[in-house]
């Protein structure tokens, strides 16, 4: 069947207290309205549709890569009117699915049966039983429980206020109802706004059955109008991931502190410790343990491997069975064969480093290629920067640099190249030769300690 979305994302949410547009704050690490926008598209919707209002160029200029077609609603005068705005361009013979920009986390199977049901040519509505519905629009029944109207929390009388099925304000109905509906609305209310929900009456008295979905959860269909229900809504959500990562056989030491803001693929027998983040998409292998702290990007971790306390990752792959950290940090293109090891404040960037070579300490190493078995001593650095151009190092196997010593690129030091310590390098070794590059060390005889003068 074939149907449009209509996403309204047109509110300037003065409650967040931001200069940002309401719908442009993250939920795990994803601007609200990139959800909606992406469960629209999982749907497979034929056109989506964006209502936007404040903030309107900024939104647009964060989704140039997506295939949406924006409609601007210069003022803000209600649901209906926002509808109205993008309703010219959407297929006449269409269903229309309407949606919100502040509502992150509907499932595509709630969304797939609100369609499935606007089919046959009823309007199908989204409601959602609440213990507390304050603030939300009232569903009206009759005497037979079918939906007659919905009436506004401003509106209500003190019975209807004491109605707890509520609208959600999103639906699926004809694009020809709609044609038909938006133009009787009126602004006859306390808000002297256009309510979509007004076309729920139109409908009954059209014979038009109004037929209502519910959500697994009421979670489903939180909106955001608050930097508080924003965090409630984060919170619920990542328990969610936790509780999924658990379920695929990973340990968690605490589901409340883990953070994930992309797509976790996790393996068997996995150890993820207390208040790590998760970034982007990140594959971690069967019996891979994560030390407390850790920040993991678009990131690769092995079978079997160690990733210690605070150590940062981003863009890199960790092979089988290495070690990193703690307090390491992988840059971009960096890459461990399999038994490596990164040590305590190490950095790597755009480096391959082969399988059982270590650089224990205290190093940085970037733009460089090592070999296998080879060992950087603490406080090493590639000198691979000349303040315009980047050059790069290339280490053999069994190849050892000692503790403080300075490799100026581009250079090689081949196989079983040695490097003493403090050295500073600036041509190639070549193999089985040992490269010393240090200042004469001359002692003084009958040399006098400094001593603190007397005031």
């Amino acid at each position: 069947m074939a149907f449009d979305v209509i996403i309204l994302a047109a509110g300037q949410g003065t409650r967040m207290c931001s200069s940002m547009p309401k719908v442009l704050h993250t939920l795990a690490g994803k601007p609200m309205l990139t959800h909606t926008i992406e469960s629209a598209q999982q749907l497979g919707a034929e056109r989506i549709h964006v209502v936007i209002g404040h903030g309107a160029e900024q939104v647009k200029q964060h989704y140039t890569d997506y295939d949406v077609h924006w409609c601007v609603q210069h003022k803000q005068l209600g649901t209906g009117h926002a509808v109205a705005q993008a309703l010219p361009e959407v297929n006449d013979n269409n269903t229309v699915l309407i949606m919100y920009g502040d509502v992150p986390l509907l499932k595509t199977d709630t969304l797939d049966k609100l369609i499935k049901a606007a089919a046959s040519g009823c309007l199908s509505l989204l409601t959602v039983v609440l213990d507390n519905p304050t603030g939300y629009g009232r569903i009206v029944r009759d005497a037979k429980s079918c939906i007659k109207s919905i009436v506004e929390q401003k509106d209500a009388t003190s019975e209807q206020l004491a109605i707890n099925e509520v609208n959600t304000g999103i639906m699926a109905v004809s694009a020809q109802h709609l044609c038909r509906w938006l133009p009787k609305l009126n602004a006859d209310n306390a808000q002297s706004e256009y309510y979509l929900t007004d076309i729920i009456a139109m409908a009954v008295n059209e014979g038009v059955s109004v037929v209502a979905q519910q959500p697994a959860s009421p979670w489903e269909v939180q909106g955001v109008n608050n930097r508080q229900q924003l965090s409630e809504l984060e919170r619920y959500y990542q328990i969610g991931l936790a509780k999924q990562l658990m379920r695929d056989g990973a340990t968690l030491a605490d589901p409340a502190r883990i953070d994930i803001r992309g797509n976790v693929k996790a393996g068997k027998d996995i150890f993820i410790d207390v208040n790590c983040v998760f970034i982007g998409d990140v594959n971690i292998a069967d019996n891979v343990s994560v030390g407390p702290n850790c920040v993991i990007e678009n990131a690769t971790i092995g079978q079997g491997s160690s990733i210690k306390a605070n150590t940062v990752i981003e863009n890199a792959v960790v092979g089988e069975h290495c070690d990193v950290g703690p307090f390491a940090r992988l840059r971009p293109n960096t890459v461990m064969a399999k038994g490596s090891r990164v040590g305590n404040f190490v950095e790597l960037k755009n480096t391959k480093l082969g399988s059982s070579s270590k650089v224990n300490h205290l190093a940085y190493v970037g733009d460089s290629t090592i070999g296998q078995q080879s060992n950087i001593g603490a406080g090493t650095i590639t000198c691979n920067y000349d303040g315009v151009n980047k050059f790069k190092t290339t280490m053999g196997n069994n190849v050892f640099i000692g503790s403080n010593s300075t490799l100026v690129a581009p250079i090689t030091i081949e196989d079983r190249g040695f490097v003493g310590a403090g050295s500073i390098v600036t041509k190639d070794v070549p193999s089985d030769n040992l490269a010393i590059g240090r200042g004469k060390q001359k002692n003084i005889e009958g040399w006098i300690r400094p001593v603190k003068k007397q005031d």
